[in-house]
């Protein structure tokens, strides 16, 4: 409650100093600030915004968009659904240097060249756009986050006159790999973003298109120009990362704890083949979690408005019907048509091979161990259930 009030009392007094000072002295500057990753995952892409300073007016702020609300009906919901309004925020630069300082996270600043009346325009805009009226907008991960944000913001209130061009070091990639390459590939939360996200994420991302990452941003705008002339005056290291050695983490990672199971899975498999039995509980475990994985990743791509979510080939080893076959696995004489059904999730195990080796989706490198155990276990129900 005390910080709540805290910021209100800060968000009246900013208020009432735009209103006093709305109109920029010449010696005013913008410029874009660029945040490098931290270690949570969802810091892990960096972050963005706009300073305008004017020392003059005593001016310092910094403004940006990737503000949510935890106060929003059904929050979790929204989040999960793709329908949660991120918000325009405004900071003291000083609060907002110290914040990402205390998280060791780098931070470089790119002033704009802009004369005075465009100066005037884009802080007008963001002013304009942290009222309470205007500050919500509908996040999207790829096309309108807080990276994106400032290029959109910029060109409109540049009238789009600014001209992007492709930095030196500029490659093509997908989405994925643009998104991968901010991750550690053997890690959960690359894990868990390449299971959800589905086979739209592997086409080839249009250039500006790579502006949805904060550090994309800082590229194009180096060498983006506005009515002929350099977009960016001048650049600089405000605070560099303190490197620190990372902890081994293989043995608490995706391929190491799959590995694990495969060969729980692999070993069972092996006593039952020779025992010539069935574990039922084994199997009802496997269909039981591939279905219920599959479920939630339709819901992710029919149920929900995330765009990245969608033609998700994961679906061929997380196969939803598996949670409703299970009656199946604990009678002592399946049904003729499950063995057929069987035969199904293998081809399904082929043809995610196949759409992983000609690039229609890339699939983490995680699962590898567990496609391998799932696969031999199908194969032996088929010869068991033949058997008898």
């Amino acid at each position: 409650m005390k910080h709540f009030l805290y910021s209100l009392i800060i968000f009246a007094i900013t208020q009432l100093s735009f209103a006093q000072s709305k109109q920029l002295s010449e010696r005013a500057e913008i410029s874009v600030l660029t945040i490098g990753p931290g270690t949570l995952l969802n810091d892990s892409f960096g972050h963005s915004g706009f300073r305008v300073k004017d020392p003059i007016k005593g001016i310092d702020f910094v403004f940006n968009y990737g503000i949510y609300d935890f106060n929003t009906p059904h929050f979790y919901l929204k989040f999960a659904q793709g329908k949660l309004n991120y918000l325009c925020g405004m900071n003291y630069y000083e609060d907002f240097y110290n914040a990402y300082i205390s998280q060791n996270r780098s931070i470089k600043e790119q002033i704009l060249n802009l004369n005075a009346s465009e100066k005037q325009k884009l802080f007008d805009f963001l002013q304009n756009n942290i009222k309470p009226a205007n500050r919500r907008y509908l996040y999207d991960f790829f096309y309108d986050n807080c990276a994106t944000k400032i290029k959109d913001v910029a060109n409109i209130a540049l009238n789009n006159t600014i001209e992007f061009h492709k930095p030196e070091d500029f490659k093509d990639a997908s989405f994925r790999t643009l998104i991968n390459n901010n991750l550690k590939a053997n890690s959960w939360g690359s894990f868990g973003i390449n299971v959800a996200l589905g086979s739209v994420i592997d086409q080839q991302a249009p250039a500006e298109d790579h502006m949805f990452l904060p550090e994309n941003i800082y590229r194009f705008f180096e060498v983006a120009t506005v009515n002929n002339k350099p977009l960016v005056k001048d650049s600089r290291i405000i605070y560099t990362k303190i490197e620190t050695p990372e902890a081994t983490t293989f043995f608490t990672s995706p391929l190491f704890v799959f590995g694990i199971l495969a060969i729980f899975i692999l070993y069972i498999t092996y006593k039952d083949k020779k025992t010539n039995k069935r574990s039922q509980w084994l199997d009802v475990i496997l269909f039981s979690v591939t279905g219920i994985v599959g479920i939630l990743l339709l819901l992710l791509w029919f149920a929900t408005d995330h765009t990245g979510t969608h033609q998700n080939y994961n679906l061929l080893w997380a196969f939803a019907f598996n949670v409703f076959v299970v009656g199946q696995l604990v009678k002592t004489q399946p049904s003729v048509w499950f063995v057929k059904y069987l035969k199904l999730l293998v081809i399904l195990l082929c043809l995610l091979t196949l759409h992983w080796i000609i690039g229609v989706q890339v699939f983490t490198i995680g699962l590898i161990p567990l496609l391998i155990a799932l696969l031999v276990r199908y194969v032996y129900l088929i010869s068991i259930s033949r058997e008898s």
